[in-house]
């Protein structure tokens, strides 16, 4: 009797194994059917092995057992574990702008610092820390102010001869000290005292700059310029504070170049003259107003002297007035917040600056808006007072000095005057 199913042959059992004799058959490895393995048109009419049209499709054909994700699904369709594809029409979700702002704050604040800090070294490194002021010997005592001796020195270093020609220069060698003033940095509020190039002093004892020999002191009484000119910044500053009895922390000079350079960087510098002058040496022709220099006119204001009857001290004021107001247009956030001003007013500062070799980048900030507090009225400007004439010379009035001297030491508010 054959048991099997009717319709099924007996070629058909000894095909599966399902003869009298016949063995369970061991396990068989199915053939892995990839995607797309089997033509379509070999799927239509693919048939089982029983000789049927499949009736349903068991995956193998279109992959979605190994999970391919379907268009518009996420992984394994609408069956797998991604998301179901979003109806037509559904409004897109709006955007987290708080996340967005974080991480565009995060962003620009981290531009900023890399900014920054590249911005700091880039100028450090172009700062000229020529003047070393611990060859200075027997110096005063420190005050609770910080003082700067700032001098325009008429260097002609780097100006080509069109400059020195345009400028009205000349073509002297070597250097000499144009303008000399002390500026103290207090709480009490900032003073700059202007120190006449033809003031009367007299020449202490002091170590060479560059000998490392002593020279006694002989009593010599000659121009406070001359100090300059015999042994430089080192000698200018022991002069200076033999003569004043006040400690100088910090020494700045700039040459002709530097000091044009940086006005046309600014983009100019706004003045109110007061009164027109004119002066065939220096190139000076101004009229009385408002008006903007540029650096050629700059350098010519504040080198004028043979203009003005009392030409020394009526130039040291000019030289005030400009420089603080220079400080007041430099320190503007106009100036420090535009890298296309800061970086060539920088640049053209620092080319031709000398300054002490303790002098860092934030000591001169502070000197900058020290001086552009002065210009503000925080503060006061007058020349160091002056009670005659010897040879020529200016003679200081020692009584007001001394007051001068104590009050900024003191860290007090300055109320000597000067007569001129």
């Amino acid at each position: 009797m054959n048991d099997w199913p009717e319709g099924w042959s007996d070629d058909r059992n000894a095909r599966h194994g399902r003869g009298a004799d016949a063995q369970p058959e061991g396990a068989r490895v199915m053939r892995h059917v990839r995607p797309g393995s089997v033509p379509p048109q070999q799927r239509q009419g693919y048939e089982d092995s029983y000789g049927q049209t499949p009736a349903y499709d068991s995956g193998y054909n279109t992959g979605q057992v190994y999970g391919t994700p379907q268009r518009g699904g996420g992984h394994g369709g609408h069956g797998g574990h991604g998301a179901p594809p979003m109806p037509s029409g559904t409004p897109r979700p709006a955007p987290n702008w708080g996340r967005r702002i974080k991480i565009g704050s995060i962003t620009l604040a981290t531009v900023l610092v890399v900014t920054t800090v590249g911005t700091y070294f880039w100028a450090d490194g172009k700062v000229r820390r020529e003047v070393d002021l611990s060859k200075v010997i027997e110096r005063p005592q420190e005050g609770d102010c910080t003082t700067y001796l700032i001098v325009g020195s008429d260097s002609r270093e780097g100006m080509t001869a069109e400059d020195k020609q345009r400028l009205h220069t000349g073509s002297a060698d070597g250097k000499r000290t144009d303008s000399m003033m002390i500026l103290a940095a207090c709480s009490s509020g900032n003073t700059m005292i202007s120190l006449p190039r033809d003031s009367d002093v007299e020449i202490p004892t002091f170590v060479g700059s560059e000998s490392g020999k002593t020279f006694k002191g002989t009593g010599r009484r000659v121009k406070l310029n001359a100090a300059y000119a015999e042994d430089g910044p080192e000698l200018l500053v022991r002069t200076v504070e033999y003569n004043t009895g006040l400690r100088i922390d910090h020494y700045a000079e700039i040459g002709f170049a530097g000091f044009a350079n940086i006005v046309d960087a600014l983009g100019g510098v706004e003045m109110n003259i007061e009164k027109g002058f004119k002066d065939k040496k220096s190139g000076a022709d101004f009229k009385a107003g408002k008006q903007t220099l540029d650096g050629e006119q700059a350098l010519a204001f504040v080198r004028t002297r043979y203009a003005f009857a009392e030409s020394d001290l009526a130039r040291t004021k000019n030289q005030q007035k400009f420089l603080a107001a220079l400080a007041n247009q430099a320190a503007t956030p106009g100036t420090i917040l535009n890298p296309f001003k800061l970086y060539p007013t920088l640049s053209a500062g620092l080319d031709t600056l000398i300054v002490d070799k303790d002098m860092s980048l934030f000591d001169l900030g502070e000197m900058f808006f020290a001086m552009k507090g002065v210009n503000s009225g925080d503060g006061k400007s007058m020349n160091m007072p002056v009670s005659g004439s010897r040879g020529g010379n200016l003679v200081w009035d020692k009584a007001k000095v001394q007051q001068l001297v104590k009050q900024i030491q003191n860290d007090e508010k300055v109320t000597v005057t000067s007569d001129r």
